[in-house]
């Protein structure tokens, strides 16, 4: 009978509880317990996931001519209300035969919807009609496309698809995204047809549905109600895309929480929530014309990275950093597979995502711009020094 290693043997929240008792000395007795208690019961037991629906099961890039009317749509983007639009979408299959399937659209989103040339669109299919397509399971799907003509729009749309498949190789608990060549046909021909590199993304029901977890719609989240291990990641995600365009505890404004963050929960106990991120555009990955630090980072540029994640408890920030140094080379060769994205800027890029590899490479570097700089000490004392 083979071997099996001890490590391989001892779940997840185990071996981070045996790096928490490496430092018993950081923490006294009472702390350690609640350490150990948070850290065993806070990580969710998920049933598992669920296959993904057909569309996004494949990485390859759909072949789509969207035909409505575009113009109107895009007329109605200053409106709260905006009413959705008729239209037909034809996709080709694996097989290159063509699909057609009935889709209404609307504009979508807050920023980009006020700010951009070309606003992205929501498209609503409809559910009977897709049965046993490319598209089946799908209602209501966003779709990201450039925020303006020309080719470095195009290129940060293929940057913020990449951010959201990075995420999708650290963690099941992700959107999930798919590229579209899309071709727009104005029904009223009002506006010239055009062709644009876009993707769509999972529903976030769908998501949660995938994950067997439940959305929660909250005004916030308390620091000891979030997962330990899922917020770490994030955080550390958002520092390897050098985003500081969120938020897990809060958002803005007064809207449903958190700022660009979903929040999934447990069926059974919505005090273990668990983030996810979405909307990259702001990042350094992605570099738009319009993104800028936050006036809260003490940053003038958005490709410097600064951390802004949660203080967590001992060993989970360590072991989350360990795991996405394991898989370093299945993210930097995503971003060397893509065709679609230019050589010039796909070597600059993977040299950037290099440079945060490079800070988890150095335990200096570690405290320095990850320990040194977590937010909520005192919350987590708190929280470690309760009975």
């Amino acid at each position: 009978m083979p071997r099996i290693s001890l490590a391989l043997q001892i779940p997840r929240y185990f071996r981070i509880t045996m790096v928490a008792l490496c430092r018993i000395t950081l923490v006294t007795m009472r702390q350690l317990i609640a350490t150990l208690t948070l850290v065993m019961f806070g990580l969710p037991a998920y049933a598992g996931s669920a296959e993904r629906n057909p569309l996004f099961q494949d990485d390859s890039v759909v072949k789509a001519v969207l035909t409505a009317p575009i113009a109107q749509a895009y007329a109605q983007r200053d409106q709260d209300v905006r009413l959705y639009l008729p239209g037909q979408w034809t996709y080709t299959n694996a097989d290159g035969s063509s699909q057609r399937l009935e889709v209404s659209i609307r504009t979508r989103g807050l920023f980009r919807r006020q700010h951009c040339q070309l606003p992205p669109l929501q498209l609503n299919f409809k559910k009977g009609q897709v049965k046993d397509t490319l598209f089946a399971g799908q209602n209501k799907l966003k779709m990201v496309s450039p925020c303006q003509d020309g080719a470095k729009s195009q290129q940060h749309v293929v940057l913020e698809y990449l951010a959201y498949r990075t995420f999708e190789i650290l963690t099941d608990k992700s959107f999930g995204t798919r590229l579209v060549r899309i071709s727009y046909v104005d029904s009223d021909e009002k506006m010239r047809p055009w062709t644009d590199l876009a993707f769509v993304i999972e529903d976030d029901k769908d998501m949660a549905a995938r994950l067997g977890l439940t959305r929660l719609k909250v005004v916030s989240n308390r620091f000891d109600q979030m997962d330990h291990v899922s917020t770490a990641l994030v955080d550390l995600f958002q520092l390897l895309i050098a985003n500081n365009d969120y938020s897990v505890l809060q958002s803005a404004d007064g809207r449903e929480c958190c700022h660009n963050t979903e929040i999934l929960a447990l069926k059974d106990n919505a005090d273990v929530r668990i983030p996810v991120p979405y909307d990259f555009d702001l990042s350094g990955l992605v570099n738009t014309k319009y993104a800028a630090p936050p006036s809260h980072a003490p940053i003038r540029f958005v490709r410097t990275r600064y951390y802004r994640g949660l203080c967590q408890p001992p060993g989970v920030v360590d072991d989350t950093i360990a795991d996405m140094q394991s898989k370093r080379e299945e993210i930097l060769e995503l971003f060397r597979n893509t065709r679609e994205l230019e050589p010039k800027l796909k070597a600059k890029t993977v040299g950037y995502i290099e440079e945060f590899f490079e800070i988890l490479d150095d335990p200096k570097q570690q405290q320095k711009q990850i320990f040194g700089r977590c937010r909520g000490q005192d919350l987590l004392d708190e929280m470690l020094s309760r009975d």
